[in-house]
């Protein structure tokens, strides 16, 4: 039997890093909301309604190297008609964070935690429209790190005002 390379799993696979650690600990339905205001009205309409869909991170550390991240997307369906339906959906995820700087924390917990746990935030709120006799409705992915990117930019420019 060959030697194990000390520098591997002992399978072939690298040493675990002693380095940066990003995990999802958990993930949970916060608050979620569905409305269906006009019905039973709302199924004899023969319009397409517009959505209007808005979305906002919020990041709380609940203890050392613990961050919970939420997601909040609120999506409406109005026409001439009427409100079709309205959806609020908090979705959260606990992340184990360790060795992570304190400048590179930023981007972890506003692009990658929102990232991994939107596409179930996502399904959430398709069967939430589909459970009110709605067709389902997938929403596009959501690119976090250019909202990011942008609010940091905002941030910038408020403070070369000195707004």
């Amino acid at each position: 039997m060959a030697d194990q390379d000390p520098n591997t799993g002992g399978n072939g696979a690298a040493a675990p890093a002693e380095g940066a650690q990003f995990s999802v600990l958990a993930q949970y339905i916060k608050d979620l909301s569905v409305e269906n205001p006009s019905a039973p009205q709302v199924f004899q309409w023969q319009v397409q309604p517009s959505l209007d869909v808005q979305f906002n991170i919020n990041v709380d550390k609940v203890a050392d190297e613990v961050h919970e991240v939420s997601i909040k997307i609120e999506v409406t369906a109005r026409s001439d008609n009427g409100v079709h339906f309205v959806i609020d959906l908090s979705y959260a995820g606990l992340f184990g964070i360790r060795g992570i700087s304190e400048e590179a924390l930023a981007p972890v917990l506003l692009v990658e935690a929102p990232r991994l746990i939107f596409p179930f935030a996502r399904q959430i709120i398709a069967d939430a429209i589909s459970n009110a006799g709605f067709p389902p409705l997938l929403l596009d992915p959501i690119d976090f790190a250019g909202a990011y990117v942008a609010q940091v930019e905002a941030a910038q420019r408020q403070a070369e005002t000195g707004g």
